[in-house]
């Protein structure tokens, strides 16, 4: 085997440069659920994973909230959630849509108070990413549309498209600001540490769109956009997180600012793997691509080992790929299939 020669930073950096790492860096995703039992599994710590099976994870930076206080389960939008037990595993879920009984801006305006960029407080980041230095940090970014449909409740936020786009101008608006000043203000108190920001939407379903892209160029480009500019203009890289079958959205993304590309659910419509790096390999970097879905929780252990060859030949051709799940790997996934997924990352990697 290879020795190593770089950091997981500066394996990232490479990539994320069009430089050449030592071999092809490794990201994990995945809910508390199936990291507690890949910790079983192997004996350890999460920490203990990452050096056995060669992780080189992102450690994440954000402001520690110190606003008003808040009722237990709920956010600072009012959002209030619970826990549904889905059988191996918990996902707290919305109960309430605080913004669903108003058709106007004047209503919001009266009604509702929106949270403060100044209830987040950043003194702490400077001590925190000391000894983080062979680490890649990442910090900031924004989703607002996520956010919007757990105030308006998810068909309601559809509908408004439709019968109240000043509304949905004015909420994204009100959240995008609020994105923007929390990623400043990242980047001013530690100026230069940042190497990728989190710009995320998810425009895409099994099949197809789950929006109109007329809609997404008008309702979410635009803050996208202004998002990334902040980001590239801090020295940090634009890692777009949007699901499912998103191809048509991908050239528009680019052209506002896009660098990465993730989690590329290749089993969805439109998102061949090929198709995608011969389109786009030349422009973005590709994070993710082991299937979620169908290889990791069911396949076998020589299907996942397969797939990560597939993705290492096909996505990381001439580089620009960082190997991962496509998205939170699920408890049903058994601990086998990921420790294949970064034995065979690591064995088959190295350029």
């Amino acid at each position: 085997m290879p020795k190593e020669t770089m950091t997981g930073r500066e394996r990232w950096l490479a990539v994320l440069n069009r430089k050449t790492p030592d071999r092809v860096p490794m990201d994990y995703w995945g809910t508390p659920e199936a990291t507690e039992r890949l910790c079983r599994h192997l004996g350890c710590d999460f920490d203990g994973v990452c050096r056995t099976l060669h992780i080189d994870t992102p450690y994440t930076v954000s402001g520690r909230y110190a606003g008003p206080p808040l009722p237990e389960h709920e956010d600072v939008f009012g959002v209030r959630t619970r826990p549904v037990d889905y059988g191996s595993g918990v996902y707290w879920e919305a109960e309430n849509t605080p913004l669903s009984a108003y058709t106007s801006v004047e209503e919001i305006e009266a009604n509702y108070r929106w949270p403060s960029p100044d209830w987040w407080d950043y003194a702490h980041l400077p001590g925190e990413i000391e000894g983080k230095e062979e680490r890649i940090i990442r910090g900031g970014g924004s989703e607002p549309m996520l956010t919007y449909k757990w105030l308006r409740g998810d068909q309601q936020a559809f509908l408004d498209l439709l019968l109240y786009p000043e509304v949905v101008h004015y909420c994204l608006g009100k959240l995008f600001d609020l994105a923007y000043q929390q990623t400043l203000r990242i980047f001013e108190t530690i100026p230069g540490a940042v190497s990728i920001t989190y710009v995320a939407e998810d425009l895409g379903g099994q099949d197809t769109l789950m929006y109109s892209p007329g809609h997404i160029r008008e309702f979410l480009l635009p803050g996208m956009k202004r998002m990334m500019d902040l980001t590239r203009q801090h020295g940090s890289f634009v890692f777009v997180h949007t699901d499912g079958a998103s191809r048509e959205a991908i050239p528009d993304l680019i052209d506002i600012g896009m660098q990465v590309l993730n989690p590329i659910q290749w089993r969805c419509a439109g998102m061949d793997r090929e198709g995608l790096k011969r389109d786009f390999g030349g422009r973005i970097v590709f994070h993710g691509a082991v299937d979620n879905q169908q290889t990791l929780p069911f396949g076998t252990v020589q299907e996942v080992r397969q797939e990560v060859e597939d993705n290492l030949r096909i996505l990381g051709a001439g580089g620009g790929y960082i190997l991962g799940p496509c998205h939170n790997i699920q408890p049903v996934s058994p601990p086998e299939n990921i420790v294949a997924l970064y034995e065979t990352g690591y064995e088959l990697g190295w350029r």
